[in-house]
């Protein structure tokens, strides 16, 4: 293994500012476009609507999650073989097509409508590997993948509120709405697409830095696995608990500020993310300081232990009637976001540098989101044909408790097995 500190000092130059902020908008507008054509429906309620006994919002919701969640599995294989010339053209199909299913649902009448928003979760799924696999491996990429995962804490609460600004303001239909909010968001992005296609390839400093990025065949992906299984797994098992808590919170977060009383949601889904985007953005935009890749990557296992904490403590505090709703809302939505964008920012990235394995994040991240949204959509099926009726608040709270608990478990058991890896 190759020290990093013999590696070359990458040197700040006004052309590498440049380029920083040109590649940081641009992976961070069209992220955040991404979720115009994902999220906007949760913001409306369809009220009196159901079929086979079933709430259409949930309907709704099962049917994207599972889309999306297939598109995980699929993109395990697409992702991970991705040819860098041929992303850009990938990019624009995926997104035209989701855009174009938003269209069918607003056309097809209810109830025939819902298998729509399945099949519009089938391209997004695969949208972050492809807009990562233009940032991955390079000097900045912490930089670069904070902006771009900065993009759908905030994006989610946005798309949503302008759902909902639409519909309240300018009495559009909720079947109407998420193909409108869509299409208010499509010059930024394809000008967002512009932009990353405009981005040059890592440089030999980077190269040597952050190791070399390639396609992966099925060989090389079993190669990977056969040399860090246990990792892995630990790994997969962490994200799938962060995942399930994260769209718990962000799909039902309309329901959760109404359940607590909070009356006007648009304002509330905008302003309890915007300071969790600033301090997870300044955290982890800082891991770029530290250029030892074994040091950043442990690093990273020691956040998700310490954010475990911070989860669970004020949890607990909140249960107990001694912190807020809107405190604990933020606080716990910052303890999750944390861990969930080191992952997408860093933690692969840099396991991949310190262990000099040439490969790819697409490899690792889809067989983690895979997990993770196959365990979000298991757990939301479970608490809507449960027999033991929950509120959503009540359950999201037991979801909180039990984050909290995996993440510090698993994270002080995926520290040890990295240990001894190292000394093997």
């Amino acid at each position: 293994m190759t020290s990093t500190n013999t590696l070359p000092k990458p040197k700040l130059s006004v052309r590498e500012i440049r380029f920083v902020l040109f590649a940081a908008l641009a992976a961070f507008i069209t992220y955040l476009s991404m979720y115009a054509f994902r999220k906007p429906f949760t913001a409306a309620t369809f009220d009196g609507l159901s079929l086979w006994g079933i709430d259409y919002k949930i309907l709704l919701i099962i049917s994207q999650l599972i889309g999306y969640t297939l598109s995980k599995f699929f993109g395990i294989k697409i992702i991970s073989e991705l040819n860098h010339e041929k992303r850009t053209k990938l990019l624009l199909i995926l997104m035209g097509t989701a855009w174009a299913f938003l269209l069918m649902f607003a056309i097809i009448p209810y109830p025939y409508n819902f298998p729509f928003m399945f099949l519009n979760g089938l391209p997004l799924g695969m949208i972050w590997g492809v807009v990562f696999s233009y940032v991955e491996g390079r000097r900045y990429t912490e930089l670069l993948g904070s902006a771009m995962a900065s993009s759908f804490i905030l994006s989610s609460g946005l798309v949503k509120a302008c759902g909902r600004f639409m519909m309240d303001h300018f009495h559009v239909p909720e079947m109407w709405m998420p193909f409108l909010t869509g299409l208010i968001f499509v010059p930024v992005l394809l000008l967002g697409i512009y932009m990353l296609h405009k981005l040059p390839p890592p440089d030999e400093i980077d190269v040597a830095l952050r190791t070399e990025r390639i396609p992966m065949d099925n060989k090389q992906r079993m190669n990977f696995f056969r040399q860090f299984a246990p990792g892995i797994i630990f790994a997969v098992v962490i994200y799938v608990g962060l995942t399930i808590f994260r769209d718990l919170r962000d799909n039902f977060a309309v329901e959760f500020w109404t359940g607590l009383g909070f009356k006007n949601t648009p304002q509330m889904l905008i302003m309890s993310e915007v300071p969790i985007a600033v301090c997870v953005l300044a955290i982890v935009a800082l891991m770029i300081l530290i250029r030892n890749n074994r040091i950043a990557f442990f690093s990273n296992i020691g956040i998700i232990f310490l954010s475990g904490i911070l989860l669970l403590t004020t949890t607990l505090l909140f249960i107990s009637g001694n912190l807020d709703p809107v405190k604990w809302m933020v606080i716990a939505g910052f303890a999750m976001y944390l861990p969930y964008i080191t992952y997408q920012s860093f933690f692969f990235e840099r396991w991949i540098a310190h262990f000099r394995f040439k490969s790819n994040i697409g490899f690792l991240m889809y067989v983690s989101d895979a997990a993770g949204y196959f365990g979000s959509t298991c757990v939301l099926l479970f608490k809507n044909f449960s027999t033991t009726k929950i509120s959503w608040v009540e359950f999201f709270k037991i979801s909180a408790v039990a984050t909290g608990v995996l993440m510090i478990g698993v994270s002080v058991l995926t520290f040890i097995y990295f240990r001894n890896l190292e000394k093997k």
